[in-house]
């Protein structure tokens, strides 16, 4: 028509609802591919798409940062450091004899008492948090001629110059100590004593090789208030005993042991009081009791500083992630070792004690009719190195 011409210029429409296909025109069919403007017409990019561009990208380059800081904060935070494995290249040196196990792992030890060939009564010690195959029970010369005993102690996983156990669990322990007899030829039967957290040592030998025991004595045993069978009123009094910094670092080691070495080492607030010189845990027996050891073990930081000298993490940390997790079984689920009477079981209790507060080990007694259960009165956790302890344990141990 003469004198009229068409407009054909792209025209827009403002709405209120979303447009999925402009959201196509952003980002084009392929959504993860930004689209800036239509180079083949020229048409301009729509403002929304623009700042739709925007937020994407913010998105993503923030996403990055996190996932950066969150490894930057594993490494320099959470993740322990290297191994130090007794033996290997800028380890400490191998000082004592070790046998080598199945799975490649090697095992310090030491033995005591009269030779294995002319024993009488062949015992395992298992040692406690902290503790190593130099730091057991003080037996007298008198009662180890009398009885022919012969003692095994060893340093347990990641503890001294035994290698750590990277799977380590509950029951691992067990199995440990049923190859280390084995390799010494120590015989078919034989008696564990479990100190403090070797208390939970003992426990795996019940559940896992009750055939090989002789019998067993859990020493002022590390208890654990999470067991299906411990009362949630019993937990909670438990955990309340305990200081508040303890209390803390049992739930860290229960509920988040990826955050426990971080937890253990951290100098910003206190930790665990147990490793403190001081400790309030600590009874006023112990205080005394623990004067007199370190007179006949020599200083603690001499004995602290070879226990942990492969690490904390693989000694310290492990063993408690390893106590305070999830155990394959509950310590009432296990059945008794000795129908027939063969053999005992004893628990030793404190009742000063006041790192395993003796109400879960009067329970789990109490849940298990065939344990020997012995509270001692105005005792604390150093109960088998106060006076004569040694001696009463391993006699009531071997013979009854």
């Amino acid at each position: 028509m003469d004198g009229f011409e068409l407009d054909t210029s792209p025209i827009y429409y403002k709405t209120s609802t979303p447009d999925t296909t402009s959201a196509i025109s952003c980002f084009g069919q392929d959504s993860h591919q930004l689209v800036d403007t239509d180079n083949s017409t020229g048409t301009p990019t729509p403002p929304s798409c623009v700042f739709l561009k925007f937020v994407v990208m913010t998105v993503k380059v923030a996403a990055a940062v996190v996932v950066c800081l969150i490894g930057w904060a594993y490494v320099a935070i959470l993740k322990p450091p290297p191994t130090k494995v007794c033996g290997t290249p800028g380890g400490p040196p191998v000082t004592s004899p070790r046998v080598r196990l199945s799975d490649g792992r090697h095992l310090a030890y030491k033995e005591a008492g009269v030779p294995k060939e002319d024993a009488k009564y062949k015992v395992i010690i298992m040692h406690g948090y902290a503790g190593s195959k130099d730091f057991n029970l003080i037996c007298s010369q008198e009662l180890i001629d009398d009885l022919k005993i012969y003692i095994l102690s060893f340093d347990r996983a990641g503890y001294g110059e035994s290698d750590p156990h990277p799977k380590r669990s509950v029951k691992s322990e067990a199995f440990d100590i049923q190859e280390l007899a084995d390799v010494l030829q120590i015989g078919n039967k034989f008696y564990v004593i479990g100190i403090s957290m070797g208390g939970y040592s003992a426990w795996s030998c019940l559940k896992y090789i009750p055939h090989r025991l002789a019998g067993a004595a859990l020493v002022v045993p590390v208890a654990n208030c999470w067991w299906p069978s411990v009362p949630p009123t019993l937990s909670k009094e438990t955990l309340s005993s305990l200081p508040l910094q303890d209390q803390w670092a049992v739930r860290v080691a229960h509920y988040t042991p990826w955050l426990f070495y971080w937890w253990l080492t951290q100098k910003w607030f206190p930790s665990f009081s147990i490793l403190e010189p001081n400790s309030p845990l600590f009874s006023g027996s112990d205080a005394k009791t623990f004067e007199k050891l370190m007179t006949i073990r020599g200083p603690l930081q001499d004995v602290s500083q070879k226990t942990r000298q492969q690490g904390d993490y693989e000694s310290l940390v492990r063993d408690l992630i390893t106590v305070f997790g999830k155990w394959e079984f509950d310590p009432t689920e296990v059945a008794n070792p000795f129908p027939n009477n063969e053999g005992s079981v004893h628990i030793w209790q404190g009742l000063e004690d006041k790192i395993i507060p003796y109400k879960l080990n009067r329970h789990i007694s109490e849940k298990l009719p065939w344990v020997r259960y012995h509270e001692i009165a105005d005792i604390g956790h150093l109960l088998p190195f106060k006076g004569n302890y040694s001696d009463v344990i391993m006699r009531e141990l071997v013979v009854g």
